[in-house]
């Protein structure tokens, strides 16, 4: 019964929330389903195809083309974003190309990731999608096509005019890099469910990617209720972030090496001390084990490790697996023959990881990375599934006092608790920071204008579109 107590703090902090949040969020997918003619986001046997929209007639005012840059979860919210675009300024959209130049090296088109059909299809009363260019434009025809950059974080005013009457003198206009291209805050509700009905709706796996995800989901499930892990540690964040604690001088410098030698991350030297002590690293997997056992998970907690490969292997590994013996990663619940098509495709394993995510009975990510946000704001969607959201700053602080033998056990796991009792996933609106976009409550993490509690979040505008 000892062991017991820790759990007041996962019950008593939740479950109120969740009663009623469950109740009212049934409420507002049942508004987005009537209104999208959506089917159910949550793995599960396969649905009947609904009748597809009739499609919206309009005039087109040109195509619009989009290469996505990042990994899958920061390519997801950008092709959202650009269907939101294209909606708003009445474009024909292409296909969207993936990211293949980044770390990952990801060689993976879209179709091999999501549904192209049904992308095309569930937003034909929205937006025309179509596969390619039509003949008449060569590739490098410069005097019908354009390639740019948006300007980050713009709101409708910028598309509508600085970008539509750029389709004046270009037929074709390329977004040749399309991270963080619309506003969290200041859109239009209309477009900002246009946003919504594209990540939970139109972007779906691929059948092939489903049924293995499903499958990794029941095996989950058949050893009983399981935590979503999504730790952060791989050896392109730790380089990107500069990193470094818990990590030998050799790998400091192995890691520092890589992050000179990718030029698209800006930032070479980097206090790895002082970017800790403000909660801005991933927590390592020793921290990780202190912040579960604060939080009241029990050593037989099943949890799956929803990431890829971790630096340092299994001997970095050892802190966790000491305190959780029953950590498993994709390859222990998989064959290799399941795994192979997947293998050296980075994006194709991370959906594999977010269709877990979405579907466990806990969620907590590391590091508020694309993935954690996309994740979390899913599991909102799906009626404020439980998901802990870390105060990295403030668990660092406290994890430093207790390896200090500063404070005892008990005082830094009910300091730890405390600090964690409302940092549960539940119904609030964004806080928008004014000239901050960076800083501000990102729109993926809650779209709470498709929430249950949209309408007591203020400040929404009214639809605007190109005529």
């Amino acid at each position: 019964m000892a062991r017991s107590r820790p759990r007041v703090w996962l019950v008593a902090g939740c479950a109120a929330v969740l009663v009623w949040a469950s109740v009212a969020q049934l409420l507002a997918v049942g508004r987005l389903l009537a209104i999208f003619g959506l089917a159910g986001g949550a793995p599960g046997p396969s649905q009947p195809p609904s009748p597809l929209p009739p499609p919206r007639i309009y005039k087109s005012n040109g195509y619009l083309k989009i290469s996505c840059n990042g990994g899958l979860n920061q390519m997801r919210s950008e092709i959202c974003d650009m269907v939101a675009v294209a909606r708003l300024l009445n474009l024909t959209m292409l296909v969207p190309e993936l990211d293949k130049r980044s770390f990952w090296a990801d060689q993976s088109n879209f179709g091999d990731i999501f549904d192209v059909r049904h992308f095309i299809d569930s937003l034909r009363d929205e937006v025309h999608i179509v596969k390619r260019l039509p003949k008449r434009f060569g590739p490098t025809d410069s005097s019908t096509i354009l390639e740019m950059q948006p300007v980050s974080w713009s709101d409708e005013k910028y598309y509508l005019h600085q970008i539509l009457p750029l389709f004046s003198k270009y037929r074709v206009i390329h977004f040749n890099k399309t991270d963080a291209r619309l506003a969290n805050n200041g859109i239009s509700t209309e477009l900002q469910l246009v946003r919504c009905r594209v990540n939970f709706h139109a972007l779906k796996f691929t059948p092939q990617i489903e049924a293995l995800g499903n499958k990794l989901v029941q095996k989950l499930r058949d050893k009983g209720a399981f935590v979503a892990l999504h730790l952060r540690y791989e050896m392109d964040m730790l380089a990107f972030s500069g990193c470094n604690h818990g990590l030998n001088p050799e790998e400091a410098e192995e890691l520092k090496r890589m992050r000179y030698a990718y030029p698209w991350w800006r930032e070479k030297e980097i206090d790895s001390r002082g970017k800790r002590s403000e909660g801005l690293c991933p927590l390592t997997p020793e921290e990780t084990s202190l912040v579960l056992k604060a939080l009241g998970f029990e050593k037989d907690t099943l949890i799956y490790i929803a990431a890829g490969e971790i630096y340092g292997g299994e001997k970095r590994l050892e802190p966790l697996h000491a305190a959780f013996p029953k950590l498993v990663r994709k390859d222990m619940l998989l064959d290799s023959e399941a795994l192979r098509q997947f293998q050296n495709h980075s994006s194709q394993m991370a959906a594999l990881d977010f269709i877990v995510s979405t579907a466990s009975d806990v969620f907590l990510p590391t590091y508020d990375g694309n993935m954690a946000k996309l994740v979390e704001g899913h599991r909102r969607f799906l009626g404020f599934r439980r998901s802990v959201l870390p105060d990295r700053r403030k668990l660092v602080e406290l994890i430093d006092l207790y390896n200090s033998n500063t404070i005892s056990w008990d005082n830094f796991t009910s300091s730890v608790q405390e600090v964690h009792r409302d940092r549960v996933a539940q119904q609030s609106c964004r806080q928008k920071l004014e000239n901050k976009p960076k800083e501000e409550d990102y729109f993926y993490a809650n779209p709470h204008e498709c929430l249950a509690n949209s309408s007591l979040c203020s400040g929404t505008k009214d639809a605007v579109t190109a005529r």
